[in-house]
């Protein structure tokens, strides 16, 4: 049951451009970044203009910083932040922030767990709750634990109270993707069921500091454990919304080592786990004590989901899709703040330029609506060869039809009665087959410029299947990716010509000239196979209304060290504000605009020291035992948030 949060009144259902002013209204407020040096909020009040001190804010914009190079090699081996944010008064005035980095732990630290003792910070947990150990080393066994933290939300809940919290109480909820290694070195992606964590912070009121005072595992038993959780968003309700990518195949689960290993960690038995309980949308309702609850929705298709986004109606969810031969895919709830019902969509693309990332005007495919349970109770009784008849060869057959399937093709025919099956356990197969543009690789996070009704998707490599024309996108690249702008509009009908019950429908697709990297022909110094001044392969992207700027993390593996990037969508600036260790990826990210009056950009990192040849061969000699002193041999990972200390020379 979720707690109390802001739900939709009927006239902000029935008025959308209400609500997104609603959503609006308090965005004149200054940003009072947390304190660092223990700087007191009067103290800011007494050196700087603020609201407070009748100032009203106007506008904020942040200084970069440089890449790191080996003349620091300590910088490159750990999060380095260099970067400013300044504010901007309605009377002219500036005040700037030096901007640092704040962890709340180290994975395989011991954290308080509230009750007095301590527990496994990113452990993995059975379908018992109990610790799934490493035996890889015999006589260093010990828990599992995550290299690779991901997304996470912020915030509150009315009437919270927990043990430990002297000032307000926050909330952040994190989920662990996956574990990089065993302790013998063998790779353990997607062997392990992914923990999720609700933190316990104390944020101090004088300097919006947060300090971790409680640990919760959130017992995952009920919806059958959680597979690779990457990306993550928080709903306008007030709820944690994970992901589940790379859904298992189906079909071809018999021969799947990697999800046997996942059935033998998380049940004891290799055969027991149903790879249609897995490729779905979590939800993870925070509650006054610091513990959480979970739901698994089973009708918002099963795809590759990455971070989603719910648009200010509270209803309509535009979904990326982590996969090659992926789809934009689009969830319309049948009520606000409830995701247990509604219709699902896949778009088409009519390409209307193939120069560069290209671009495209979008109509939307209905796939079909349904409800969170009769889905679930579908994946409980059927397998892959109850719903379809799968080739991957041509069966030189009239009665299958071809389409377009992770890089390859397959040549699909639906069972009689099993389209709504299909469409919901079966998504990417059936969206194809259904006339959706299943042409994209590896769409990331998505996010939302409410004032503007434009939403925001990362392409995190152009390659392979968007180059190749197999799933109706033929464009010319860069393999370093893009983020694409998406208009959102009201008024629209399907492919079918039934209208949209929707105001927040995308109709194009095209990226905005600064948010496209740039492939080089040749490593430069370091080894990057990007120009590090330009973004690569864009990840998890949020968008703060307040601050009127696009965050953009990293997944690249053309970047030496991956960078947390700043885009003012209004002056069009591009600015480096963070580096993620050598190797690693930025994960993590979430700017929530106020909490109690400060304003917190989110960040985490994963697997550093995760050498690739030919991008690190110049630099891992010397990083490399840096980065394992720095992170527990390359086994440990930090969870945390920027701070700023405000300067107090010229403004």
């Amino acid at each position: 049951m979720r707690q109390p949060a802001p739900t939709a009144t009927q006239s902000d259902v029935d008025q959308p451009q209400s609500g997104r002013r609603n959503l609006l209204k308090a965005l004149g407020a200054a940003p009072l970044l947390p304190l660092t040096g223990g700087l007191s909020a009067s103290a800011l009040l007494a050196a700087c203009a603020t609201p407070g001190a009748g100032k009203p804010f106007a506008s904020a914009r942040f200084t970069g910083m440089p890449a790191p190079t080996l003349a620091n090699p300590a910088a490159m081996a750990t999060t380095t932040v260099g970067s400013a944010l300044e504010v901007t008064f309605a009377d002219g005035s500036k005040q700037s922030y030096k901007l640092a980095y704040q962890p709340f732990f180290m994975t395989g630290d011991m954290v308080p767990d509230g009750k007095g003792g301590t527990i496994l910070a990113g452990g993995y947990l059975d379908i018992n709750n109990q610790p799934i150990i490493d035996r890889s080393v015999p006589g260093k066994e010990r828990q599992f634990y995550s290299d690779c933290p991901d997304g996470s939300s912020l915030l509150t809940v009315a009437g919270a109270k927990v043990p430990g919290v002297k000032g307000n109480a926050v909330f952040a909820v994190v989920q662990f993707e996956y574990t990089t290694r065993d302790q013998k070195q063998a790779a353990m992606y997607g062997q392990l069921p992914s923990p999720i964590a609700v933190l316990t912070l104390d944020q101090d009121p004088s300097s919006g500091k947060l300090s971790l005072v409680q640990y919760h595992n959130v017992d995952t038993s009920r919806v059958n454990g959680l597979w690779i959780t990457c990306g993550a968003s928080l709903s306008p309700w007030n709820t944690h919304l994970s992901s589940e990518e790379y859904e298992p195949d189906a079909s071809a689960i018999a021969s799947n080592p990697q999800f046997k290993a996942f059935s033998k960690n998380l049940y004891g038995d290799e055969n027991r786990a149903n790879p249609y309980h897995y490729g779905h949308l979590p939800e993870v309702t925070v509650h006054p004590d610091g513990t959480g609850s979970i739901k698994k929705h089973y009708c918002l298709g099963r795809i590759s989901h990455e971070l989603v986004q719910v648009m200010p109606d509270q209803r309509t969810v535009l979904m990326g899709d982590d996969a090659t031969n992926g789809g934009l895919f689009m969830f319309i709830a049948d009520r606000a703040a409830d995701l247990s019902s509604g219709t699902l969509y896949v778009a088409r693309w009519e390409q209307v330029s193939g120069v560069g990332p290209g671009a495209g005007k979008l109509s939307w495919v209905r796939l079909g609506s349904a409800t969170s349970a009769e889905i679930k109770a579908m994946a409980d009784r059927y397998k892959a060869a109850d719903i379809m008849d799968i080739r991957t060869t041509d069966p030189a057959d009239g009665s299958f039809s071809k389409i377009p399937f992770n890089g390859k093709f397959n040549w699909v025919r639906v069972k009689p009665g099993m389209q709504k099956a299909a469409a919901f356990l079966e998504t990417h197969r059936y969206a194809a087959l259904a006339g959706g543009s299943l042409g994209f690789t590896k769409m990331e996070g998505t996010t939302v410029n409410a004032r503007d009704k434009i939403a925001y998707s990362a392409m995190s490599y152009i390659q392979t299947s968007m180059l190749n024309g197999s799933g109706h996108i033929k464009v010319a690249g860069p393999r370093a990716g893009a983020v694409y702008a998406l208009n959102l509009r009201a008024g629209q009908r399907d492919t079918d010509g039934n209208v949209i019950d929707s105001e927040w429908v995308a109709i194009d697709m095209a990226p905005p000239a600064a948010l496209v990297g740039v492939d080089l022909k040749t490593p430069d110094a370091l080894g990057n196979l990007a120009d590090q001044e330009h973004i690569a392969n864009p990840d998890n992207i949020k968008f703060s209304e307040k601050l009127r700027t696009l965050f953009i993390g990293e997944d690249s593996g053309m970047h030496v060290n991956n960078f947390l990037w700043a885009y003012n969508v209004d002056t069009k600036a591009l600015t480096r504000v963070l580096s993620c260790p050598a190797g690693a990826e930025s994960t993590g990210l979430h700017a929530v605009d106020e909490i109690n009056g400060w304003t917190y950009v989110m960040s985490n990192f994963q697997h550093a020291g995760d050498w690739e040849k030919g991008l690190h061969d110049k630099v891992k000699d010397t990083l490399d035992p840096l980065v394992r002193a720095n992170y527990k041999d390359r086994f440990g990972a930090t969870v945390g948030y920027l701070t700023g200390l405000p300067h107090t020379g010229k403004a």
